[in-house]
Formats: C-alpha cells, sequence, structure tokens
C-alpha cells in the first residue's frame, strides 16, 4: 500500500487515454474496473506482423531495456500496519497466530525435501483464485489503522493509492527482462484508491492444467525448504503468515 499522494484526481492525467480496456464504470464516475493486458507490439496475421493502429492499444509498458537502466530509485523503509494469518483450510485469522520465524540451518542440514510428499501433503486446489479478497477482509477490519478518521462502518477512503499483493508489482516491473510469460492484471479506481488483482491467462491455465508429477514435487520442496527453517511447532505448507506493509512515499 503506498499512502503518498502524488496524483490530482481531477487533473487531465485522468482524461487522457489509457492502455487499459475499460469494463465497467458507474454513474458518479467513481468506480470504474480496467483489465490491463501485458502489450503485444505486433498483430499477427497471414500477411505477417504490422504494427497495431489503434491509438488506444498502442500505447503500454514498454520492454525496452536502455529505457529503465537509470539511476536507482529512491525507496524508503516499509512499515508495518497490520498483520493476518490463513489456516491450512484457508480460514482466516486478524492476528499473527501463524507467525513463524527463520531460523538458520546448519552447514550441512540433509533436509529431506520429499517427506510426507506422498502421505500427508494435501494439496490445494489452485483452480480456486482468492484474489484480493483476504487483504479487503483485512481492510474491512482495520479500518482505522489505514485512517485515523475512520471506522469499520464509515465510507471513508482509504487514503492510499494501491491495494495489490507486491507480486504483481513485480510482474510489472519485471515486464521489459521477462519475455516468455505473460500477464493480465484486473485494476479498479474507487475512491482514487487502485486494486489491482491478477487474472489467469488461457496461457497459465493450460500450464496449471498440464502440470507433470514431477512437476508437483518440486513444487512441493520449496514449501518443505519453508517448513524446516521456520522455529515453532510444526507448520503445515498450506499455512500462511501474511504482512500488510505500508509505504510511506515511493519516488522514481
Amino acid at each position: 500500500m503506498d499512502r503518498h499522494r502524488s496524483h490530482n484526481p481531477s487533473s487531465s492525467s485522468h482524461r487522457q487515454q489509457s492502455a487499459c480496456k475499460r469494463v465497467r464504470d458507474d454513474s458518479e464516475g467513481n468506480h470504474c474496473e480496467n483489465k490491463c493486458l501485458r502489450p503485444n507490439l505486433y498483430h499477427h496475421h497471414q500477411s505477417g506482423a504490422t504494427p497495431l493502429q489503434n491509438p488506444l492499444t498502442s500505447h503500454g509498458l514498454s520492454t525496452r531495456k536502455e529505457l529503465y537502466e537509470r539511476s536507482f530509485p529512491l525507496y524508503k523503509q516499509p512499515v508495518e500496519i497490520g498483520c493476518f494469518s490463513l489456516d491450512s483450510e484457508r480460514r482466516f485469522f486478524n492476528d499473527s497466530r501463524q507467525m513463524r520465524f527463520y531460523v538458520e540451518p546448519d552447514k550441512n542440514p540433509n533436509f529431506n525435501l520429499r517427506d510426507g510428499y506422498r502421505d500427508r501433503f494435501i494439496k490445494r486446489d489452485d483452480s480456486v483464485k482468492e484474489k484480493l479478497d483476504h487483504i479487503l477482509r483485512w481492510i474491512v477490519d482495520n479500518k482505522s489503522k489505514l485512517n485515523p478518521g475512520a471506522t469499520v462502518a464509515s465510507s471513508h477512503a482509504l487514503d492510499v493509492d494501491f491495494v495489490t499483493w507486491r507480486g504483481h508489482l513485480t510482474k510489472l516491473l519485471t515486464t521489459p527482462y521477462e519475455t516468455r510469460e505473460g500477464w493480465l492484471l484486473a485494476v479498479t479506481r474507487f475512491r482514487n484508491t487502485l486494486y489491482i488483482s491478477e487474472v489467469e491467462t488461457e496461457a497459465s491455465r493450460r500450464e496449471r492444467e498440464n502440470r507433470t508429477e514431477r512437476h508437483e514435487e518440486m513444487m512441493y520442496w520449496g514449501y518443505k525448504f519453508e517448513q524446516y527453517t521456520c522455529a515453532g511447532s510444526y507448520v503445515c505448507t498450506a499455512e500462511y503468515y501474511i504482512y500488510i506493509f505500508f509505504f510511506f512515499n515511493l519516488s522514481f
């Protein structure tokens, strides 16, 4: 979440053409949803590839690396404003009960990353997309932490610029360097806060549905490694502790 307000809702920047397709806009003009697709610079036809001619779709995020090879931007230290936990059944808890602490392993730990995969691992249904549901639930229960003048029942704006998962921002910022995988993001503007959620692409869906058993097991290894390096009681591989960070300023 970025609380630094650098834009003016009434400025001309809100009236300019966008590369995002507008899907919904209410009568008051304060709630709209866009779907942003990673731009393709060419349409492919039988006669060959030709540049896009539609000005609404030709503007996008360039993948030319030289445009981004500049001085490193100024980042401020993030500050934690809250947390929530999800248990092995994906139940939401507005506290830190699932928090674990990193413990550095021995030099030769001899971890067995396959342990539990065959007989104890309960695979999560990857077709169920939680999107921003858990973050939004936390926001509803903790409005006063985002806006001191707000209450749970109030309709005050959040006074933040973005609500999203950090992985979605990673996809955006690494686009010039990732040339194999596309992405699709749904963006909703509500009371001048942008809510960004990922939409599964057809290519991603096919990849998920056609994973090999070997691929599934290798994905399990990563969660098993996290379990070995976390202190405390037994940690199910499906349990997560979620930090919600608050950025005072983000300058480019």
